[in-house]
């Protein structure tokens, strides 16, 4: 594992900063992708690596350059699969297209494959990086000149407030833009014209099962004012009210199903595994279970765990030695300083365990750091719970990440990513195909999203199904 430098690891340690410091893996240097073609290393610490399959990376390359070439899009472009399991599509302003193993795993079909990069295109074409920049400098520009004039910073961070959201809303104009011109390119290279509704259908019932996961009603992330992307049903009413949106023109499902097929669906091994309310590290060889209610999402920088009632935790390790005492070094170098600190042991190691002061920074939340001693570096929680219950939560919360904890090399050299497997349906029911999901709850739904259906009538209609198995 690459650690993080211990310099201002936790002075900054309140888990709504802490979510976006930190480091959690290992990069390593261009990554394998177009069968045999690499990554560029500058790229790759933009984007993160590529997936390494050369031939599912050679598919998508291939949709891509048929897309460019059959649509007469203009410029030189290259296409990447990404090893992260989050559903996401985005381009480089130097031609860079790239989609995640997450998003292919939600897609049926190569018509929504060339939707999804369709769209990115449009991005690119339109320039849309750029007009934003250009528009956000003068938002900044508006909001400096406002503050000089009026002798008030009030009014400077007003001014840019209102220009950010203005921006914001611009960025929404944008992705319906993109959409449109995506669509007028899948329709040329030949393509269902639908591609991109049956998209943005899927990413709405992802979103949907992430909400039931986390014990949110569906439907409930609409888009606020400060939303940078319009809301999926405002997508699909422009894209419904466009002519020629039929089933026309070429799906392509078999191949890519096949290219698609034994696919990870978890994040690579280096980065460790969620596996419901615990995180599994076989690299590190670590362990930790938060409580049972919490959702974890990993990512390079750390874990990130929200429970049911809004609480927060955030994990990462950093690298470096802590000289003396943990309970000492909180106590010296944190700011502000920590109260209630305890010396402890977790896992077997040394640890300490801090509460950050109450004051108007916190308000009534009750923040908690957990640090625990590793051989090369420290380990560390930082915990948040500001709900009615929030002196009950922060204690079962600590006392959660006393299960961190040592794997055994056999432990480790166990834990596999689940991997997406395409089989016959057959005379399998719903329910006993979900039985087969290695998930703790919501099987059947989880089964229903990645097959881009709604109901087991929906997936009685097809005759191949993708599930996920160990």
């Amino acid at each position: 594992m690459v650690f993080r430098g211990l310099v201002a690891l936790l002075v900054s340690a309140v888990l709504a900063s802490g979510c976006t410091s930190g480091s959690i893996s290992p990069r390593g240097t261009a990554s394998v992708a177009q069968g045999g073609d690499a990554l560029p290393s500058d790229v790759e610490r933009i984007v993160g690596p590529a997936y390494d399959a050369p031939q599912l990376q050679a598919f998508v390359h291939r949709v891509g350059q048929r897309l460019v070439a059959e649509a007469g899009v203009p410029g030189s472009y290259r296409f990447f699969v990404l090893d992260q399991a989050v559903a996401n599509a985005h381009a480089l302003s130097n031609g860079y297209i790239f989609v995640t193993r997450g998003l292919l795993a939600l897609m049926d079909d190569e018509a929504e494959l060339a939707a999804a990069i369709a769209h990115e295109l449009g991005h690119l074409i339109e320039r849309h990086a750029a007009q934003r920049e250009q528009a956000r400098r003068g938002v900044m520009d508006a909001a400096v000149n406002a503050a000089l004039k009026s002798g008030s910073v009030t009014v400077g961070r007003s001014v840019a407030r209102d220009g950010l959201i203005q921006l914001r809303r611009y960025s929404r104009d944008q992705e319906l833009e993109a959409d449109r011109v995506g669509v007028g390119y899948i329709i040329r290279a030949g393509y269902r014209g639908d591609a991109m509704i049956t998209l943005i259908e899927k990413l709405r019932r992802q979103s949907n099962l992430e909400d039931q996961v986390m014990g949110q009603p569906g439907d409930s992330r609409e888009p606020s004012a400060l939303s940078t992307h319009p809301g999926a049903d405002d997508r699909l009413v422009v894209l419904r009210g466009m002519a020629g949106l039929g089933t026309k023109g070429e799906s392509g499902r078999p191949g890519y199903l096949a290219a698609i097929d034994g696919m990870s669906v978890d994040d690579p091994p280096e980065e460790g595994f969620v596996r419901g309310s615990s995180f599994e590290h076989p690299v590190m060889r670590i362990a930790f279970s938060a409580p049972r209610d919490f959702r974890l999402y990993n990512d390079h920088e750390g874990v990130l765990g929200i429970g049911r009632d809004r609480s927060l935790l955030y994990f990462t390790c950093a690298a470096g030695s802590v000289p003396g005492r943990l309970d000492d070094w909180m106590r010296n170098r944190l700011q502000p300083t920590p109260t209630d600190i305890q010396a402890t042991e977790i896992g077997g190691a040394e640890a300490a365990i801090g509460a950050r002061p109450r004051g108007s920074d916190t308000g009534l939340s009750q923040v908690r750091y957990v640090i625990i001693r590793r051989p090369d570096g420290i380990c560390y929680f930082n915990l948040l719970s500001n709900g009615p219950d929030r002196d009950r939560r922060i204690a079962a919360m600590v006392e959660a990440t006393r299960s961190f904890r040592d794997l055994t090399p056999a432990e480790a050299a166990a834990l596999r990513p689940y991997r997406l497997r395409v089989v016959p349906r057959g005379n399998a029911s719903a329910a006993a195909l979900a039985a087969r999901m290695p998930y703790p709850d919501l099987k059947l739904e989880r089964l229903l999203t990645l097959n881009g259906v709604d109901d087991a009538a929906g997936l009685a209609r097809r005759e191949q199904v993708k599930i996920v198995v160990p």
